[in-house]
């Protein structure tokens, strides 16, 4: 099982808990030294992700970004029409990071598929993403594990598969038997000062909300 961080990058916080809480649940918040559970939907909610290349594609994207951008990858599904990644970005730019990942992502779905439904009205331009999207910091045991969790069952509960190793465009095979495919994850899950980055970004949080 993949470790957590030691029990202070967790139980200092309970002071800080109450003003983490009122921030908006999807704030969109960088919090270096957290993981963030991110969903990203389709334009139109689209199935993109019913084609194989498409899901291809975006692993392929989320591969090369990786390995210009330090960022653990902790868990992630692919969904017809739109995708769930947990990610602990080393920067803490979870904004930044999404945002390339959507771009690249969508340059190469346009590539291989030219489908016109991603044309604008111009019929020059494309778009594949809702412009928004959600990022969740986890900053508890209890989240991380909830989000996994919730990650791996989400194609059972969709109906796709009966069992959650079946499904292709998941993480759960590696995660969980290291199994390399279709986009290997990260087994350890932390940098080695994510414990000093995320107990000054909750001071600072906590100072804000006083």
């Amino acid at each position: 099982m993949p470790p957590l961080l030691t029990n202070s990058i967790f139980y200092p916080y309970q002071a800080y808990s109450q003003a983490f809480l009122m921030t908006k649940k999807w704030s969109n918040l960088n919090l270096p030294g957290a993981l963030h559970f991110v969903t990203g939907n389709a334009l139109h909610r689209l199935p993109i992700f019913r084609e194989d290349r498409c899901c291809e594609a975006f692993l392929e994207a989320c591969s090369t970004l990786l390995h210009d951008w330090p960022c653990k990858l902790i868990s992630y599904v692919l969904m017809p029409d739109h995708f769930h990644l947990i990610l602990n970005p080393r920067n803490g730019d979870i904004t930044g990071f999404t945002g390339a990942l959507k771009s690249v992502a969508a340059g190469r779905i346009i590539e291989i598929t030219e489908d016109k439904r991603f044309q604008k009205r111009d019929g020059l331009t494309h778009q594949v993403w809702q412009d928004s999207f959600k990022a969740l910091p986890l900053w508890s045991s209890w989240m991380i594990w909830q989000k996994i969790d919730y990650i791996h069952a989400n194609p059972v509960k969709a109906c796709l598969v009966s069992s959650a190793r079946d499904y292709r465009w998941t993480s759960f095979r590696d995660f969980y038997l290291n199994s390399g495919e279709p986009l290997p994850v990260d087994h350890d899950w932390w940098w080695a000062d994510d414990d000093e980055k995320l107990t000054k970004a909750m001071r600072e949080i906590h100072t804000k909300n006083k």
